[in-house]
């Protein structure tokens, strides 16, 4: 508690005191103010330092909170929650923290990776686990919110989520050893193929299709490190597949988050089951009147999609991530291979339009 109150100090006190004039000595005369704060980092993990019991945890996080709170009461606080919903304690670990910290918090936090393990019907899919994660924790969280008859509503941070081979990182990237400590050592930089691209813009539609509740998320890393933006020393800047969906979405995805009702096929995967091979959010942003739907093509063959807009479209347009080979990817060599490309199949008339989806792919489509 008291390092969490020095480095809240340090960062947010204008001056006055010893921490605070040592900002100051070191090139920082006006305070961070940093806002929004993590009580730790996945401390349900026994990879952690500071890992412990959800019980333990919860204590710890509670008068934490009430002691930053004391400094400011305006912050915004995130207390962990599990680090995977794969984890032996998920759900549980919800409960027990919350039943100590819910008052003084205002987030519970989620973490999420993904990756291709050789199964790539099942990666495709990978939304279908964020989408559950999503839904058992805030289910969890408004059952601790019911038992204490609160009127606040914790929400949800998902402030660790991308494509990642943790499996790499644990036999090729990981240092150890005593002796071991490289200067800027290359680590953790994945290669994104068309596929990581499209898995990754359907996570970015999970996110959205639940943006009443998570209503902060952070996409880890940005350069270099598991990045849509690789960089060499001194050198050449490139754009990763899956840096697209990411642009696109944060460029489009404006005022509203709008659930659709969506009509499609099923496929079978090995880890989910039957699975839609379509799944689509849409916005609607009421100040420049543009609505977007975003939809992703799980299936290996192209399909068609009908769009009924709902209201009367004056024009619309069409971007596409696909490749002809899924695999295919971005790098130093070959930086311009794969793109976010116009989709000229959209046809509109009125307020319905029809548009056809590559296999694999990830398509925004723009109205007005």
């Amino acid at each position: 508690m008291q390092e969490a109150l020095d480095l809240l100090e340090y960062a947010n006190l204008p001056g006055g005191t010893a921490l605070a004039e040592q900002r100051a000595a070191n090139g920082r005369p006006d305070p961070f103010a940093v806002s929004m704060w993590c009580l730790g980092n996945e401390m349900d993990g026994p990879w952690q330092l500071g890992h412990r019991s959800a019980d333990d945890y919860g204590k710890l996080a509670v008068q934490t909170a009430r002691a930053m709170r004391s400094f400011d009461s305006d912050l915004e606080l995130v207390v962990c929650g599990s680090s995977g919903s794969s984890m032996p304690t998920f759900g549980e670990w919800e409960r027990v923290v919350l039943s100590h910290a819910y008052d003084e918090v205002d987030y519970i936090s989620c973490h999420a990776y993904y990756h291709d393990g050789g199964d790539r019907a099942s990666f495709l899919a990978s939304s279908v686990d964020m989408d559950a994660f999503i839904e058992t924790v805030v289910a969890t969280t408004d059952r601790v919110k019911a038992e204490r008859q609160s009127s606040k509503t914790v929400n949800i941070s998902f402030d660790e989520w991308n494509i990642w081979d943790v499996e790499r990182f644990e036999t090729v990237d990981k240092i150890a050893g005593i002796d071991n400590w490289p200067i800027a050592p290359r680590l953790l930089e994945d290669v994104y193929t068309v596929t990581d691209g499209v898995v990754l813009g359907s996570l970015l539609i999970s996110l959205l299709k639940h943006a009443d509740r998570v209503t902060s998320a952070s996409l880890a890393q940005l350069v270099n490190v598991i990045a849509p933006i690789m960089t060499e020393p001194g050198g050449a800047v490139w754009r990763q597949t899956t840096f697209f969906p990411f642009a696109a979405t944060s460029a489009h995805a404006r005022g509203e988050a709008v659930r659709v009702a969506l009509d499609a096929p099923s496929y079978e995967t090995a880890v989910f089951g039957e699975v839609p091979v379509l799944d689509a959010v849409a916005s609607f942003d009421p100040g420049t009147g543009e609505s977007a739907v975003f939809v992703v093509n799980r299936a290996e063959q192209p399909l068609e999609l009908e769009l009924d807009f709902g209201r009367g479209v004056d024009s619309a347009t069409a971007h596409t991530l696909s490749d002809p080979d899924p695999s295919a990817a971005n790098t130093l060599a070959d930086p311009e291979r794969v793109g976010l490309a116009a989709n000229d199949s959209l046809t509109v008339e009125g307020s319905r339009g029809s548009i056809t989806l590559p296999p694999i792919s990830w398509t925004v489509v723009t109205a007005r």
